[in-house]
């Protein structure tokens, strides 16, 4: 194979990455909230048509090496802050041993699949607990002041 064909090949499996780092955000930010029969339902109630765009993806609509991302990924304890309980990511003690366990054969695009994962998920779940957070804020700075000269009768 020449130069050129190396290059093109190298450029089509970046553009594959892109896609499924894309889809990965996706399915992070859809979390729990509809899973694909109530979406298929409601489109038929409603007579749209389903949207592949919208609708919910499940681990099996990604590429091979990112199921066994998702499942390895499983296996890994969680790590959280001691005081306030928050979300640290995952403890990759054990990943050398479920790669020999599994049999995994690129163990180097799974872990980098694993570690994508686990950053947006990191982001998504901080960026939840803030909004929680601010919303809790908001919610206790306006609440409570009830003061007689506010009061119409």
């Amino acid at each position: 194979m020449d130069h050129r064909n190396c290059e093109r090949l190298g450029k089509f499996y970046w553009e594959q990455v892109a896609a499924t780092v894309k889809l990965l955000e996706r399915f992070v930010k859809q979390g729990d909230s509809i899973n694909v029969d109530t979406y298929l339902k409601m489109c038929e109630q409603l007579g749209n048509e389903p949207d592949p765009e919208k609708m919910p993806l499940v681990t099996t609509d990604f590429p091979t090496e990112v199921q066994v991302a998702f499942l390895l990924f499983g296996y890994l304890p969680d790590r959280f802050e001691g005081m306030s309980g928050t979300y640290m990511g995952k403890d990759w003690s054990e990943i050398e041993h479920l790669f020999k366990l599994y049999k995994v054969d690129e163990p180097q695009v799974i872990h980098h699949f694993m570690k994508m994962y686990e950053g947006l998920l990191v982001q998504h779940r901080a960026e939840k607990s803030e909004r929680k957070r601010k919303a809790e804020e908001r919610k206790s700075a306006g609440g409570g002041k009830n003061f007689t000269h506010n009061v119409k009768g």
